[in-house]
């Protein structure tokens, strides 16, 4: 199976599932290992769990359907959809958690369609949402990043958290848990605090530095960074990050400008949460997204609204999941109206 498309009619330039999805994860790297340091062992335990009951997952399926194993399990895409998974979910989410979404993710949201290449929607924002809906309290155990605080959390006990849901000493998981910044924002503003105080307190200041939130603005760099590369290597289109970066900085730039106190800067909104995770990684899944050049602007611009809408008005701190799976079912609708005018046609034709 091909995903790149020949770059005209008489020249081929083909690549296989294979290169592309390993292509994607070495981009995830430089993201990840920041995500590792600054929220800790976390980060890691759920990405071998992830990767582990994501490539199970797919071989159960496969062998009920009579399907050939190895050059699915190989392909990299259960890979690519247990890393994201992973980067979603909190650090100190039980394990169980992250098999849920990991199980939903490939089962459902991937084979029940037909596998790799009929999925309609993005399989991780779906197992995302599952346990996002199913289990909004376990969705909450964030740890501080580093920098908000002096250390980890040892190995042992953030191994003891995950598997068992309490620290070595029977200590309350609350102690060690904490909002991120996005949500930590949101929840004050409710309360009618402006955010300059709210940057500023004497507790929920660690969280912020002067752009983005703490650590976060270092993971969206390098995912940033990473994008852009892919779009160098012509890995991803450069459509859909490109409208959904600038709808989400220009609608958030106007909100913030009208109310300064009550809306956060455009800048906290492209460094904080998994905008860049978004731009990059999920919102150009070349399966569930848009595959026409005026689809691919609508549907990254779509992305963005959603998105912004979510985090200022809806019920949850970051919207990108439920974005992504609003404008997954939009899709036909989209590729089926900006079709482009086929080579050599007119529009009387």
């Amino acid at each position: 199976m091909l995903f790149r498309k020949a770059s005209s009619p008489f020249i081929s330039a083909q690549a296989s599932v294979h290169s592309i999805m390993y292509q994607v994860l070495y981009a995830l790297i430089p993201g990840t290992l920041a995500a590792i340091y600054f929220f800790g062992w976390g980060i890691l335990i759920n990405l071998l769990i992830a990767a582990i009951i994501c490539l199970l997952s797919e071989a159960f399926v496969l062998k009920l359907r009579n399907r050939p194993i190895k050059a699915s399990l190989t392909d990299g895409s259960a890979l690519i959809t247990a890393c994201l998974l992973a980067l979603a979910l909190p650090p100190l989410a039980p394990w169980w958690l992250t098999a849920i979404a990991s199980i939903f993710a490939i089962v459902i949201a991937k084979q029940l369609y037909g596998g790799l290449g009929f999925n309609v929607f993005n399989p991780a924002m779906v197992g995302y949402i599952v346990v996002m809906i199913s289990f909004p309290r376990e969705m909450t155990f964030w740890v501080a990043p580093l920098g908000a605080v002096d250390h980890w959390l040892s190995f042992s006990d953030t191994f003891s958290i995950i598997f068992s849901g309490a620290l070595p000493d029977q200590s309350s998981i609350d102690s060690v848990t904490m909002a991120t910044p996005m949500d930590t924002l949101k929840t004050q503003i409710a309360l009618e605090n402006d955010i300059e105080s709210t940057r500023h307190h004497k507790v929920y200041g660690a969280l912020f530095n002067n752009f983005g939130g703490k650590g976060w603005q270092w993971i969206n760099l390098l995912f940033l960074l990473s994008g852009l590369w892919m779009i160098k290597q012509k890995i991803i289109d450069w459509r859909i990050p490109v409208s959904f970066l600038l709808t989400l900085l220009f609608i958030a730039n106007f909100f913030a400008v009208s109310d300064y106190a009550s809306y956060p800067s455009a800048l906290f909104h492209l460094f904080s949460g998994g905008t860049m995770l978004c731009a990059f990684f999920i919102a150009t899944d070349p399966i569930s997204a848009s595959t026409t050049p005026k689809g691919r602007w609508i549907y990254g611009m779509g992305i963005a609204v959603l998105v912004y809408c979510i985090r200022t008005w809806g019920g949850y701190p970051d919207g990108i999941a439920f974005a992504i799976v609003l404008m997954n079912i939009t899709v036909p609708l989209l590729d089926y109206y900006t079709q482009p005018k086929t080579y050599g046609k007119s529009e009387v034709e």
